[in-house]
Order: C-alpha cells, then structure tokens, then sequence
C-alpha cells in the first residue's frame, strides 16, 4: 500500500514539472529563428517573420582597409542593425583574413532590399570591389 502511494506521489510530481514546463514555454513565446546568410546568397531573396534574426558572414581583411558596411538608408521600422560589425580572424597571425559578421533583428512587417559594399570608407569616388545584396521579405 506504502508503495502504491508513494508512486501515485511521483507520477504526480512529474505531470505537475511537465505542466510548469509547458507554462513556461507558452508564456515566453516562441523562440527567435537565426538565419545564415553567406556570399554564396548573394541576390537571392529570403522570407523572415518578426523576431527573427538574420546573421550575415562575409570574407573580410580589414588589415588593408577594407570592411563590409550597410548601404544606407536602411529600413529600420522592418529591420534593424544589431550591434557593430564582428571581425572574427581565421587565424592569430598578423594581418590574417577571416570574417566579418553583422547581424539584423526583423521586427515588423515589411520588404527591404539590404545592400552591404566592401569597400576603403575613406575611398568616396572608389567602385567597391565587393558587394552583397539580399531582398528581405518580412511577415
């Protein structure tokens, strides 16, 4: 009988952690989707909806002087910039090359054409060597 009570004690421990679980859950609403863009997604178009974020990794060296910069005007009512552009190095080496990383949070509505130059910021009349450019449907 002691074991018989003591088991009806445990399973309902165990369904009221679940509920809690599932309260919590619902109660801080789903979670943001990251979303990779590369060079390889150059010109194509791409569906995001509110909260989202979306993570853009370019090859950059900026030891020469150049780095990846938004065209402006954004669209910050559909999207905005988060944070500053990230440098992460493939390696410790002096002047070493790796990757830039710049990061967006969709917060309505929306379509914006994000364009991003590789570019000297010094170099006003220069053509930029590099860019990159995505449109962002936003739901």
């Amino acid at each position: 009988m002691m074991v018989k009570k003591a088991y009806i004690i445990v399973i309902g421990g165990v369904l009221l952690a679940l509920l809690l679980i599932v309260a919590v859950l619902m109660v801080s609403g789903p979670v943001p989707r990251e979303v990779h863009l590369t060079a390889a997604d150059n010109g194509s178009e791409i569906e995001l909806e509110k909260g989202d974020v979306l993570v853009i990794t370019l090859e950059a060296n900026p030891t020469t002087g150049y780095t990846w910069d938004v065209v402006k005007p954004l669209d910050e009512q559909v999207m905005r910039q988060v944070g500053e552009i990230e440098f992460k190095p493939e390696s410790d080496l002096i002047g070493a090359g790796g990757v830039q990383v710049i990061q967006f949070k969709i917060v309505n509505a929306g379509r914006v054409a994000l364009k991003l130059v590789y570019h000297r910021p010094w170099e006003t009349d220069v053509e930029p060597p590099k860019s990159f450019a995505v449109q962002v449907l936003a739901r």
